[in-house]
């Protein structure tokens, strides 16, 4: 195994055309035909991983020895008829606040450099089983807040990732994995698959087990993909749900009709604002205006709070999303992150800190019980638009990603993260040759229908910027 720091490949400028392999949705009919194999899907990128890795610094850890030996495993059982499940063969990144047995884990802390723990957590002990390939794990934020990690945005090296999941979604974008495990608990599966133009999906709150994960924000913690393709995304967090088991007190989610859902058009789209419209520069507006036009021209209905008092209604609740976001985070970070601090605050790091001093000064029950019943309004008043529309959509993050290495603005993506419904970044726009995001939001546990609105969207439209 080595440290990403330790491997000196030729750098190259990325260039999304130069990755060509396809989605591992498609790989696995060549796997089972007999045309192609899992290491040979494999090494495709491989090759992305030693080139572009020096510049984009997706991982903290890989070890390619490893994930050839699983790939070998896997092409001999689709020889032989024997794949272990629909995600056999499937080379997959994993977030560093994740529990591996095999790759240390640091939860991008200097407090846990070394750090092995002796457990897979739940997700990455039933991807195992099911025959997918850990090539490493991905670059996140310090315990998954601040301050920004080491990657680099792939279609441009001076630009942002995101965050915390900035490694799982360069290593994604620059072609090293053809998927990538994240969590969310304000921004941190939206906000970097919008900044590298990748597939993200957070699926409803609770429907996979955190267990294993770094216990920050618990209550509003998700764990979710990030994918070069959107069926793959779908393909994984379905699979998990279904084998890990949701949240102590939630279910997995539904039977789905199909691994690879319909395209499905949906009828009415409500527009919906957020805190982030006012914050976004006039060509996103622009790009995603004209995005408006051509879901109007393929005959889709488009309500705002100015049409639908319901959405008037919700627009109203989200500008305290800010609040019950940092209400929940202050109060459910307390333990474990007190501890560090009272163990070792001199490998903390100063963002850190303050965050765990404001929850020792500031933050009471009372202050947590005021956002869980605001969460309940909000979470009442998002299931209320189910009546009036299909799907809800608005931008990613304002703008593409910015100059320099800040986590970047999540005011267009917190608020779903209270309500905790399924979410997805769609990679439709480009703003000045960057990627950004469009935000489309479903229902509590109609995921499938939603991803469903997402692929339509994708396969019928494409890049309408």
């Amino acid at each position: 195994m080595a440290s990403a720091n330790d491997l000196h490949f030729p750098a190259r400028a990325y260039a999304r055309r130069e990755v060509e392999n396809g989605s591992f949705t498609d790989a696995v009919v060549t796997f089972l035909d007999g045309t192609s194999t899992p290491r040979a899907y494999l090494e495709g990128y491989l090759e992305q991983l030693e080139a572009q890795e020096p510049q984009i610094k997706a991982f903290v850890h890989f070890d390619i020895a490893k994930a050839r030996a699983q790939a070998d495993l896997s092409t001999e059982r689709y020889r032989t008829g024997q794949a272990l499940s629909a995600l056999d063969g499937l080379p997959i990144g994993v977030k560093d606040v994740i529990d591996t047995e095999d790759f240390p884990t640091a939860y991008g802390s200097k407090l846990f450099a070394g750090h092995q723990p002796l457990w897979d957590a739940a997700c990455v002990y039933w991807l195992k089983k099911a025959g997918a390939i850990i090539v490493g794990k991905t670059v996140t934020t310090e315990f998954a807040t601040q301050p920004p990690g080491p990657t680099r945005n792939p279609w441009d090296l001076t630009r942002t990732p995101g965050g915390s999941s900035s490694g799982s979604a360069a290593a994604v974008a620059s072609g090293m994995v053809p998927l990538a495990l994240g969590t969310q608990v304000k921004g941190s599966l939206m906000r970097p698959a919008g900044y590298c133009g990748v597939f993200g999906l957070k699926p409803t709150y609770g429907v996979i087990s955190n267990q294993g994960l770094l216990p920050f924000s618990r209550g509003i913690n998700h764990l979710g993909t990030l994918a070069r393709s959107l069926e793959d995304a779908w393909r994984v967090v379905y699979l998990l749900s279904r084998s890990v088991g949701g949240e102590p007190g939630y279910s997995s989610l539904p039977a789905a009709l199909s691994l690879v859902p319909a395209a499905t058009k949906p009828r009415r789209i409500a527009l919906l604002e957020t805190l982030g419209w006012g914050r976004t520069p006039a060509a996103a507006a622009g790009a995603y205006e004209g995005l408006q036009r051509a879901l109007t021209a393929q005959g889709i209905e488009l309500v705002t709070r100015k049409d639908i008092d319901s959405i008037e209604q919700l627009e109203i609740l989200m500008t305290g999303a800010p609040e019950m976001t940092n209400a929940f985070r202050d109060w459910e970070c307390r333990y474990p992150l007190i501890p560090y601090y009272e163990r070792a605050p001199d490998k903390i790091e100063a963002e850190t800190v303050g965050r765990i001093q404001k929850s020792l000064s500031k933050i009471e029950p009372e202050r947590y019980d005021r956002a869980l019943r605001q969460r309940e309004r909000i979470r009442q008043a998002y299931e209320a638009i189910a009546e009036v529309a299909d799907a809800c959509m608005t931008l990613t993050t304002p703008g593409p990603a910015p100059v320099g290495f800040q986590t970047g603005d999540s005011s267009f993506i917190d608020v779903f993260s209270i309500i905790g419904c399924p979410t997805l970044s769609l990679p439709l726009l480009t703003v000045d040759g960057l990627p950004q995001g469009v935000q489309l939001t479903g229902f509590n546990r109609r995921d499938e229908q939603l991803v469903g609105h997402g692929l339509w969207l994708t396969h019928c439209l494409g890049d309408v910027s």
